[in-house]
């Protein structure tokens, strides 16, 4: 069975490329009795890390207050309920009021005791060409207790090569339409800051997959998304020092601006979908009406979903670790 591999630039064409290939390489399987077309093996790469925002608006759109929210939630670590406000959905999958398959406490505190991603860090900035950049999540002491919440994320491993910085996941399991989206979003803001840590060049994201698959009621909107004629943006640089890194994320996800214009669109948006949830529509709105942060222009776009058509979104399915939008 040949192993599936699709390349873009940027990672509106990487999604819409990768949805396409399923629908036509894919066979029907139905794991816990749902309904997939799914290709066993493969490889997405992604070359221009900072292209990492999927806009195939109208027909995929992302809430990127959650994208925004979910990527800050694991980089600083936590667990925390506070991620419910930004996807209501993710409360079906906990335990004991936590999300017992989160990231961000294996990311960084593993086991009580290791952050993965200062050893890492460490490990590459002493060794520039170790191979023992590794990043595990997996904990088969806690995801095989019969939990909600298991990860479909493997682990992370990091190869520095010629001054660039290459990234490689490996995902047991992704769900192309649902996920997809943010896990690249997510993955790739981690590959960029150890680069910048590093102080190399950004490289390579490869994204690899054992079950990569479509839900059955996805696969007729598949044919509705179109190769985009122009390459994505790049999003603003996010690089920070490491010794500011922890204090900043802190500050971003309370709200606040930091002075980093990369990060102070995370944090207007942040600001802003709170408001949105307690009902202050014109003051969510008036947050970031005159900011310019491509997450804080795609947020307004969302708004404008959510006012116009919110059963399409409250149609959409929720998965184990969110993948899917909530309605305010």
């Amino acid at each position: 069975m040949p192993l599936l591999t699709v390349s873009a630039g940027d990672a509106s064409h990487l999604f819409t490329q990768t949805c396409q290939a399923v629908t036509q390489r894919g066979r029907e399987i139905a794991p816990r009795g749902l309904s997939t077309v799914e290709v066993l093996g493969a490889e997405l790469v992604l070359s221009s890390p900072r292209s990492r925002f999927v806009d195939v608006a109208p027909v995929r759109v992302l809430n990127p207050a959650f994208a925004a929210a979910e990527a800050l939630w694991i980089l600083s670590g936590s667990d925390d309920d506070w991620i419910f406000a930004f996807n209501e959905r993710l409360r079906r999958f906990a335990d004991h009021g936590r999300l017992q398959g989160a990231y961000g406490p294996r990311l960084r505190r593993w086991r009580g005791k290791v952050d993965q991603l200062d050893a890492v860090r460490r490990r590459l900035l002493a060794d520039p060409a170790t191979r023992q950049a590794v990043i595990t999540l997996f904990d088969p002491a806690q995801d095989f207790s019969g939990y909600r919440d298991v990860p479909c994320t493997l682990g992370y491993r990091f190869a520095l090569r010629e001054g660039a910085l290459h990234m490689f996941t490996s995902m047991r399991s992704q769900d192309a339409w649902l996920g997809l989206p943010y896990d690249v979003f997510t993955f790739t803001i981690l590959h960029e800051l150890l680069a910048g840590w590093l102080d190399a060049d950004l490289g390579e994201y490869h994204h690899l997959v054992d079950s990569l698959h479509l839900y059955e009621q996805h696969v007729d909107a598949v044919a509705d998304l179109r190769q985009w004629p122009h390459r994505q943006p790049s999003m603003a640089p996010l690089a920070v020092p490491w010794t500011d890194f922890d204090a900043m994320l802190a500050q971003v996800i309370a709200g606040e601006p930091v002075g980093h214009h990369g990060w102070d669109d995370f944090a207007v948006v942040l600001a802003s979908y709170r408001r949105w949830k307690q009902r202050d529509h014109d003051a969510a709105q008036a947050l970031i009406e005159t900011s310019s942060g491509p997450l804080a222009t795609a947020l307004r776009r969302w708004y404008l979903l959510l006012q116009n058509n919110p059963e399409a979104v409250a149609a959409a399915p929720a998965t184990p670790l969110g993948r899917s939008e909530v309605v305010a």
